[in-house]
């Protein structure tokens, strides 16, 4: 497995709020996990940061060789649950971090298929055959909105709320995952982002950054790309392939 990762601060925020682990695991496994916190300079930071810490640990700690879907499901699910617990504990004990929380996308990906769960608008896409296509649907205002049939998908680019997330970790004592189970072949490669990248850099753009530069240079040409084009936030991205 080859894994590459660049997280930057942007062109406009004065502090990056996004935080981010990736590794290997037995049987040539790898996983990462990326989060883009909220609530002020500091509480952004801490839910973030705790978030991965804790996540990486327990991704770490319990995953082994040849463990099954179903296994790895409940691994996510109960990592990404504890993190929440830690930091909605750690805004509830501490007034200066109150209302903090952060999106959590994490994956562990085996030879033929991506495991993925996740919670607000950090997202999770397949580069294949040429194509992006988006694996995680975001936990957001906007998204409703869309779905509804209130709004198309070009307005919801545009949509003042678009960053107004419906779900996140550490806001409440219990957190809903959604998880996926996504084929993966030889060619194929997983995209882990925050916003940071999805708001300035459009798909086709995406694609054809791929298509152009090796894969080591992935993660840092598109977050060099988001930041040609505003970099109005923090960005994050991690791609996981063969």
């Amino acid at each position: 497995m080859k894994i590459v990762a660049k997280t930057d601060v942007g062109k406009v925020r004065e502090s990056n709020q996004d935080a981010y682990a990736a590794g290997e695991l037995p049987d040539g496994v790898a996983w990462a996990v990326v989060c883009d916190g909220m609530g002020g300079a500091a509480g952004g930071n801490v839910a973030s940061t705790t978030s991965v810490k804790i996540i990486s640990e327990q991704i770490t700690s319990a995953y082994r060789a040849s463990m099954r879907g179903k296994s790895i499901k409940n691994m996510l699910v109960s990592a990404i649950s504890a993190a929440n617990i830690s930091v909605y504990d750690l805004g509830k004990s501490n007034a200066a971090l109150s209302g903090m929380g952060t999106t959590v996308v994490c994956a562990v990906v085996t030879e033929d298929v991506a495991y993925i769960a996740h919670a607000g608008d950090s997202r999770a896409y397949m580069l294949t055959e040429g194509k992006l296509v988006q694996l995680t649907k975001d936990h957001s205002v906007v998204q409703e909105l869309v779905e509804t049939g209130k709004i198309t998908e070009s307005e919801a680019k545009q949509h003042p709320n678009k960053n107004i997330i419906t779900r996140a970790l550490g806001v409440l004592p219990e957190i809903q995952i959604d998880f996926y189970e996504q084929p993966i072949g030889k060619n194929d490669v997983l995209l882990l982002c925050t916003d940071g990248l999805t708001n300035f850099v459009e798909s086709e753009e995406i694609c054809k950054i791929t298509e152009s530069c090796s894969y080591y240079e992935f993660a840092e040409t598109l977050v060099e790309k988001a930041n040609e084009h505003g970099g109005g936030d923090n960005v994050t991205v991690v791609t996981i392939g063969f």
